[in-house]
């Protein structure tokens, strides 16, 4: 890749096809339970993880290809999907029979949450005991290898194209996690845009001086 850049005006529109997904050691026990998908042991398969993990991008992978519908509508079909179900007002009971609803139609629903179930704020027993016993796979932090994997592809989302040395630059200076991955990738975005010019190691390191990160240790 070589320096410059090709700033558009419309909306960024991340892609979150299941071929877009990078799969590394971090994902890749969930990506294979979705996978597996419609021959899952359960119901139900509730894949948990920390913001910026992965998490929509699977979800939406897995939507696409079982035509799954929110789990709060009441239509007929074989899949359905709850997403942040930790952080989502729910009615508990009606949840309850929903699940139960799906098992009998041999259905299947996935949920996606910050924490594993048995840390849900659930005060329903049935329902705490039914999403305990429920698969669950978690998504783990990315390694560097997944954080620079994933700024490239950001920055190809974007239509930048920023060379290997400034994305190992930025990947070095990030925490891992993908959820600052994407909000470092927009700030450079704007800051080019903003300021003509095009996403390299100066305009990195800048800008992540301006949003608090250690810019000291050089290359």
């Amino acid at each position: 890749m070589s320096g410059g850049q090709l700033a558009l005006e419309w909306p960024h529109r991340p892609a979150l096809a299941r071929e877009d997904f990078l799969v590394a050691p971090a994902n890749e026990a969930a990506v294979a339970w979705l996978d597996s998908w419609p021959g899952w042991p359960s119901h139900a398969l509730v894949v948990h993880g920390p913001e910026g993990s992965g998490k929509t991008h699977l979800a939406q992978a897995w939507r696409a290809r079982s035509g799954a519908v929110a789990a709060t509508e009441e239509l007929p079909g074989r899949a359905w999907l709850l997403e942040d179900a930790d952080r989502t007002p729910t009615d508990e009971t009606a949840l309850f029979h929903l699940l139960n609803r799906i098992a009998e139609a041999r259905g299947h629903v996935l949920i996606t949450a910050r924490p594993p179930p048995a840390r849900w704020p659930v005060a329903l027993p049935d329902l705490a005991s039914r999403l305990r016993a429920l698969p669950a796979v978690g998504l783990g932090a990315p390694d560097e290898a997944l954080v620079e994997a994933v700024l490239v592809k950001q920055f190809a989302d974007r239509q930048l194209r920023v060379s290997p040395e400034t994305v190992r630059y930025v990947a070095r200076r990030l925490d891992r996690s993908l959820a600052q991955v994407a909000r470092v990738c927009e700030a450079l975005d704007k800051a080019a845009l903003a300021q003509g010019r095009a996403v390299a190691i100066p305009l990195a390191r800048a800008v992540l001086a301006t949003h608090g990160f250690d810019t000291s240790r050089e290359e």
